[in-house]
């Protein structure tokens, strides 16, 4: 046999180049190779990239500084599945890195890993596609982009996959996307609801979880309640809460539950199946705080609905929510009192709460939780609204310490539901007393300088109720609390100042309480509302009537008339007509100026200052101190004829010298009247010397004493006229008569009947001039008027009228 020859191998070719086998122990070696022509090479690479990035965000980060990113995304294009399929799986990885999903955003690639859903592409390419799309979709801009480049569409398709981690990614994706009102209607389209339904029977919570997430989300929607129902969605949630295995899932069960029992059929479908008992039933005896807590939840938003409150009310639903008050879980107590909130709106459960609840809504009051306080607060103000019943229930239950007490609490729902219920109690007299017996005036004062326009409105509306008394006034008044309330009518909002004025009209019932809202500003600012067209309203209007009837002599001078419950009384004052948003000064002010060219200021006062003047050097003594005249109106109907005389003073007895100053009864006039008494009889003096006294003005205490009070001028003339009327006129039977014979007298007293032909030698501006010239002032009491034309005489009439308790208006 002949020898084997080895054949020996051909060597390579030239153009060839050899294989090598690297081994890197370095990331950015690795990242260079990502731009290799050769497939091999790029899936190694990639490969040993995602395992790097696997590794925690640190590397995630390092791959993003090395510039690893940008290449990656050409490779999501490339022709080689297994370099396509591993370029998808570390994008998966990357994009929960915040930094990454900025930059691939601005590299606009969500088309490229969109293309990577398709059927034909394997289950791990579909894995980490939609694990990418997921961790993108927690920001709002790539949810923008993955719905515009059509990604919902692929994403409800793949919620069929076999894969489980695929539906997990695909429905998380999915919920993200749900947020947004256009995507949960594109959703819709699509028909995903019952893809998503089945989800619910997966063997997975977390898929099970996000599957419930969603539903929760899409129900808001009336649509989207629909298709769940026509889909048997509800069966399938009431099973969930059936099966305590899945007590992880009841909470958001129950929040897909509450959305869907906001629609009427819905509703009418779960009680029909008996799944509204079981619902309740499970909402109160779950052990489960949360449960609870989301279960009344349900109740509540369901319970908006009239006909929804109808069938919870037939299922007793308020038991339910009175053993849920007794829970440990302050969320739990919250929800309760909110769901019992809602059902007030059923007078059938104002009714059983009256009976059972309101006790423990009042316990809750006490609560350290301010949330719970509110909650409750709101709970009462609503079941007190309206009902006189549920009102003396909280009150038999204690309910005024603790609601008094709540107006000083940090959370401003709660502040504003107590002032509610305050003031539907005080709505009853025998409550309002109570309430006023514990200084609610004082707890008041915060809220009705709270910044918050609702807790404003609600303790101006307190304060209207519960200032029905002149005792609750006066409180109101000691302890600085109109001040706020005058500043609540400058509010720009149209509840506040409403109620304000409200409160304002219920204030000024008493003059002394008007008289303090006038000095305040509040008949300004009323004036100044009710000039505009659209602040104005009914109440500023009743308001500042209210303050006007009790500020008669700028109610006068504003409108030019008084009506007949108008009560004319001592201190009146008629200036004149004044322009709208014109102050009228006080009397005071008035008669401390010097005479001028306006017109004579009208003064009606029939009381003295109950001081007498000094004496003179001159004279010896004198008798027309005002002490000793008629101090007013009650008096006067009740005097004497002595009385009046030694009011008004004698003839024969001494006049007093007055002192020197602006309101001294001499004058320039009278000095010269004094010298042309010389050569004249003892009789005439003594006529003279009289009708000097008559235009005597009083010195008013406190001039030249500042720290005695001042009073108006008294006017002696005009009490004897209210004697004379009171005996001789007001005996007349006939109402007719007397009209005529006040008339008369009336006339007589103002200078007698003037033809109209002698009108021009009548001179009573003349006489107006010499008295203000005499008295140096413009204020001149209606007495001393001698000569008056038809507004002098017109006042002089109606103030007979008031003085004399005429019955004629």
């Amino acid at each position: 046999m002949g020898k084997k020859i080895k054949k020996e191998a051909e060597p390579p070719p030239k153009d060839v180049f050899d294989p090598l086998t690297i081994e890197s122990k370095k990331a950015a070696t690795v990242v260079l190779m990502l731009n290799s022509p050769e497939e091999e090479i790029l899936a190694k690479a990639c490969e040993a990239i995602y395992r790097f990035a696997l590794k925690g965000e640190e590397n995630k980060a390092t791959l993003l500084e090395l510039g690893a990113v940008e290449p990656l995304t050409k490779l999501l294009t490339h022709e080689d599945k297994i370099v396509r399929r591993n370029a998808t799986m570390i994008f998966g990885i990357l994009a929960s890195n915040n930094d990454v999903k900025k930059l691939l955003r601005e590299l606009d690639v969500m088309n490229s890993v969109i293309a990577q859903l398709a059927p034909e592409e394997e289950v791990v390419i579909h894995e980490f596609a939609s694990l990418c799309l997921a961790n993108m979709s927690a920001e709002y801009t790539s949810k923008v982009q993955i719905f515009e480049h059509g990604g919902l569409e692929p994403l409800i398709r793949l919620l069929s996959s076999p894969d489980p981690d695929v539906k997990k990614n695909s429905i998380e994706c999915i919920y993200n996307l749900a947020q947004d009102f256009q995507c949960r209607a594109t959703i819709q389209e699509l028909n995903a609801i019952p893809s998503i339904l089945e989800l619910l029977k997966s063997e997975y919570p977390i898929i099970q979880l996000l599957a419930l997430k969603t539903l929760g989300v899409i129900t808001n929607d009336k649509e989207s309640r629909a298709m769940l129902r026509d889909s048997q969605g509800m069966d399938l949630l009431i099973k969930i809460l059936e099966t305590k295995e899945l007590n992880d899932l009841h909470i958001e069960a129950l929040a897909v539950i509450a959305n869907c029992l906001e629609d009427m059929d819905t509703m009418v479908l779960i009680q029909q199946t008996g799944g509204l008992k079981k619902l309740l039933a499970f909402a109160e005896n779950s052990t489960i705080p949360d449960i609870q807590k989301n279960a009344a939840k349900a109740i509540t938003k369901a319970a908006y609905d009239p006909e929804n409150r109808k069938l919870f009310h037939e299922q007793e639903v308020e038991k339910c929510l009175i053993a849920l008050l007794s829970s440990e879980s302050d969320g739990t107590k919250i929800a309760a009192s909110q769901a019992i909130s809602a059902m007030c709106e059923h007078s059938g459960s104002k009714e059983f709460f009256n009976h059972q609840g309101i006790p423990q809504l009042i316990q809750l009051l006490k609560s350290d939780n301010e949330e719970v306080r509110e909650a409750a607060a709101l709970a009462l103000a609503n079941l007190t609204t309206c009902n006189p019943a549920n009102a003396n229930a909280a009150a038999e239950a204690d309910a005024i310490d603790p609601l008094i007490n709540t107006l000083s609490s940090k959370r401003d729902g709660a502040i504003a539901n107590a002032a509610t219920v305050l003031t539907n109690m005080a709505t009853q007299e025998a409550l309002r007393g109570s309430i006023q017996s514990r200084d609610v005036m004082g707890a008041l004062l915060a809220p009705l300088r709270s910044a918050n326009t609702v807790v404003q409105s609600k303790a101006a509306l307190a304060v209207a109720a519960t200032a029905c008394d002149a005792e609750a006034r006066a409180e109101l008044r000691n302890s600085g609390g109109l001040e706020p309330l005058v500043e609540l009518l400058r509010s720009k909002n149209d509840e506040v100042r409403r109620h304000a004025s409200w409160a304002m009209t219920v204030c000024a019932s008493d003059e002394l309480m008007a008289t303090e809202l006038c000095r305040l500003g509040a008949l300004d600012i009323l004036e100044e509302i009710n000039l505009s067209v659209s602040r104005k309203n009914k109440f500023s209007e009743a308001a500042y009537n209210k303050l006007l009837n009790n500020n008669l002599s700028l109610k006068y001078s504003q409108t030019g008339y008084l009506s007949s419950s108008n009560i004319i009384g001592d201190g009146f004052y008629d200036y004149g007509r004044i322009n709208p948003g014109t102050k009228l000064l006080p009397l005071k002010d008035l008669c401390l100026q010097e005479p001028n060219d306006i017109r004579a200021i009208l003064l009606v006062n029939s009381k003295s200052s109950d001081v007498s003047p000094p004496p003179s050097t001159e004279d010896k003594s004198s008798d027309i101190g005002y002490g000793r005249s008629i101090s007013s109106s009650s008096s006067l109907r009740r005097a004497s004829k002595e009385k009046t005389s030694a009011g008004v003073g004698s003839p024969t007895e001494e006049k007093s010298e007055p002192t020197s100053g602006r309101n001294t009864a001499l004058s320039k006039g009278t000095t010269k009247e004094k010298g042309l008494r010389k050569g004249r009889g003892k009789k005439e003096e003594e006529k003279v010397k009289e009708e000097e006294e008559l235009i005597t003005v009083p010195k008013w205490a406190g001039e030249g004493s500042p720290e005695k009070e001042w009073y108006p001028p008294f006017d002696p003339d005009f009490c004897v006229y209210v004697y004379e009327v009171t005996k001789s006129i007001l005996p007349i039977n006939s109402i007719k008569e007397q009209i005529e014979a006040l008339a008369k007298y009336v006339a007589e007293k103002m200078g007698g009947t003037i033809p109209k032909d002698k009108l021009q030698d009548f001179s009573w501006e003349l006489h107006i001039s010499e008295l203000k010239f005499q008295l140096k002032s413009n204020v001149i009491p209606i007495g001393h008027i001698k000569k008056g034309i038809f507004y002098h005489r017109a006042l002089l009439f109606k103030v007979f009228k008031m003085f004399a308790s005429f019955a004629i208006k």
